[in-house]
């Protein structure tokens, strides 16, 4: 039978992910003894994504870190991160914005837009890297608190295809449904990999300044 969590308003992926302080210390733990190892190096900014509407199938979650670029003194920079996959995914009215501070010419905003009107984003095998998250979510036959190096799919697949191991032990808390559906999204990621990813009516531009009213949000 299917179960439905209906209007499940995510204030923070750690809501979902983390069911209690003592998974939030081992994540820190982990961190501490490089138990968790990157999923690949990210540039160092994260970025704003919002959607109307977003409906996948294939959904498993699990925990993670990105690891940005060492800076001149060789150092990196760690973030944990829920790392969402949808074996396929249909997006409405997605936003995607990146702010960078250009010193004396200030702050400037690329901001991309897809998927309006009558018109949707697809994308298959997609892997979200997402620190923060609002939503109103419905998941369908959904497992929550099993083992990550159980999890199965196309996205989960190409994850391992690229050279990442899923996480195992006290860091392999997951969860998996058959169908998701988030409407009303906003999330703040630093990454996002897809194995296809059609942008219909894609427009990009770059705006001067930053904060709402520029970025998605």
């Amino acid at each position: 039978m299917s179960q439905s969590y209906g209007k499940t308003r995510w204030k923070r992926f750690a809501l979902v992910m983390v069911p209690s302080v003592a998974a939030t210390a081992a994540i820190g733990i982990s961190l501490a003894n490089s138990a968790l190892a990157a999923s690949f190096s990210i540039s160092g900014q994260s970025f704003k994504v919002t959607t109307d509407d977003l409906h996948g199938y294939g959904f498993t979650q699990f925990g993670g870190v990105d690891a940005s670029a060492p800076d001149s003194k060789g150092v990196k920079t760690y973030h944990p991160v829920a790392i969402s996959g949808f074996d396929s995914a249909t997006i409405k009215n997605l936003c995607q914005s990146v702010d960078t501070n250009l010193g004396p010419l200030g702050h400037w905003t690329l901001v991309l837009n897809a998927g309006q009107g009558d018109k949707q984003v697809e994308a298959t095998n997609l892997m979200l890297d997402v620190e923060q998250l609002n939503a109103d979510a419905t998941f369908y036959d959904i497992n929550i608190g099993q083992d990550a190096s159980t999890l199965k799919g196309g996205a989960v697949d190409k994850y391992k295809a690229d050279g990442n191991a899923l996480p195992t032990g006290a860091q392999g808390f997951a969860q998996a449904a058959r169908e998701a559906h988030l409407t009303g999204v906003q999330q703040t990621a630093w990454a996002t990999s897809a194995g296809t990813f059609k942008l219909a009516g894609l427009k990009l531009n770059i705006k001067q300044g930053n904060g709402a009213g520029v970025e998605c949000y």
